[in-house]
């Protein structure tokens, strides 16, 4: 019986950061999805993965990643990108987490983010972190991935949730947009779901718990 949902945080609970990348993109006259190009370069060990991971400041991130658009031929700082970062709360999201505790489901959030503004949704105003933090209160486990050292894809961020809520893989779904990111949750024997829309999610959520669309 799937019992456990874990949720990614900016592009599930919030909107998609990338809408925001690409509104930059049109302003400053730069290639459609050069942020994700950058991000997508080297990405184990680029100025998003060394951030994500905690292993250089914001200092660094915005050096180095302004280095990383230089070699593609473009100019944009590291610092311009992360005023964007955080997205806008999705209420149905929120609804849904509400239901699903009220149902006895345990809830978990794996997210990769960076030191960066204020809390777990990397927030640029203290107002927005205080309403991120009512939503992260809501989860049972979470786990960010600058707090640990480990961000996604990596299948060990993935054990390290199953193992902190007790749970089988079998007994879990998961949600996040980025399939890169649900490959491993899914090798690991987690029912995966990949978000295009917040209606799209949560209607595949509510296959996936074998309860009725509009629940949530």
């Amino acid at each position: 019986m799937r019992d456990t949902v874990i949720f990614d945080f900016g592009g599930v609970i919030t909107s998609s950061p990338f809408e925001a990348f690409n509104r930059l993109e049109r302003e400053r006259g730069l290639p459609h999805d050069l942020i994700r190009r950058i991000n997508a370069t080297d990405p184990d060990d680029n100025a998003w993965a060394l951030f994500e991971r905690a292993e250089i400041d914001a200092a660094g991130f915005d050096a180095k990643f302004a280095e990383e658009a230089r070699v593609l031929g473009h100019e944009l700082r590291g610092e311009d990108v992360l005023s964007l970062l955080s997205g806008d709360i999705r209420p149905r999201m929120v609804h849904a987490l509400d239901w699903l505790k009220r149902g006895g489901y345990h809830i978990g959030c794996i997210t990769n983010n960076v030191p960066a503004g204020e809390g777990a949704g990397m927030s640029r105003t203290a107002e927005k972190a205080a309403k991120v933090a009512e939503i992260m209160a809501r989860f049972d486990h979470v786990i960010e991935s600058s707090k640990v050292g480990i961000r996604k894809p990596d299948p060990r961020i993935y054990q390290m949730m199953l193992d902190t809520l007790g749970k089988p893989a079998a007994n879990c779904v998961y949600l996040d947009d980025l399939g890169i990111n649900c490959k491993p949750a899914a090798a690991l024997g987690i029912h995966a779901i990949k978000v295009t829309g917040e209606a799209q999610a949560l209607d595949d959520l509510a296959d996936a718990l074998g309860v009725e669309h509009g629940v949530f």
